[in-house]
């Protein structure tokens, strides 16, 4: 099992969503056959941080694994983002490191939209929250090429909705009067009392009115009664906004994920 909360949950999610991990000696291979261009459903998770001039024995292993993949992405199974990077950032990489926050109970958000927050259901709910996902893909500085993220969307939510249906977590939205999904996330059971968040996103249209954070605290509220969770957790881009929305929610930062990865050519 991982020693990083975030790997830890992270794993258990691809496996419920029907990865598979591969153990070896000296690192885990972990793969989503259903889903093969998910970046972070195929990947190499290293025991410790990479030494200096470890990248080149790193990136056969890779190659090994994932013959066919164009991207290349390597977890750091620790609970620090302490590496010497900069061999990787020369060679094109993009060393992440995303803050762990935890939390036991979410604290009511100071905004409540007068908005039907509930899982997804029915057909058209999936759908809903499809459109929502290429929304906000559409309106990033740098989208996705539109016809490969649709698949990739569509693969993702059939194993969301997959995990959904076992019992094991949910994915939220936020409706408007039309059904239209205004913010999604999934919050998923991934063992010992643990739910880990899953893409947090709002329509670029509908920004700021206080719906993902609704959305954050609902989701807590729901899994709790119906999953009996007593942690629950969240990634977030230190750098963006949304780390000081999951801290007033009532979310403390608990460890740094760490992780390289590097892109398709043509992404």
């Amino acid at each position: 099992m991982p020693r990083s909360l975030a790997f830890f949950t992270d794993v258990a999610l691809r496996v419920a969503e029907g990865g598979v991990t591969e153990r070896n000696a000296d690192h885990t291979v972990i793969r989503s056959p259903g889903n093969p261009t998910f970046w972070w459903g195929n990947f190499l998770l290293m025991p410790a941080a990479p030494q200096p001039g470890d990248r080149p024995r790193w990136e056969a292993l890779f190659r090994r694994a994932f013959p066919d993949a164009e991207h290349r992405t390597f977890g750091v199974d620790t609970p620090d983002g302490g590496v010497d990077s900069g061999e990787w950032e020369a060679a094109g990489y993009e060393v992440l490191r995303d803050t762990v926050l935890t939390a036991t109970q979410t604290v009511p958000p100071r905004r409540t939209p007068t908005l039907d927050l509930r899982p997804l259901h029915s057909d058209a709910d999936w759908e809903a929250a499809a459109r929502l996902r290429m929304a906000v893909n559409a309106a990033d500085p740098h989208p996705h090429e539109a016809a490969g993220y649709l698949e990739f969307v569509t693969r993702k939510l059939a194993g969301a909705r997959a995990v959904q249906e076992r019992g094991r977590g949910a994915v939220f939205a936020a409706f408007d009067a039309h059904g239209a999904a205004l913010s999604t996330l999934g919050l998923f059971d991934v063992g010992e009392g643990v739910a880990r968040y899953q893409t947090v996103e709002t329509h670029p249209q509908h920004r700021s009115r206080g719906l993902a954070g609704a959305l954050v605290h609902a989701a807590a509220q729901w899994a709790h009664e119906r999953l009996g969770t007593r942690t629950l957790v969240i990634v977030a881009d230190p750098d963006y906004h949304a780390q000081a929305l999951y801290e007033r929610l009532g979310f403390c930062p608990t460890e740094t994920q760490l992780s390289f990865q590097k892109r398709p050519p043509d992404a």
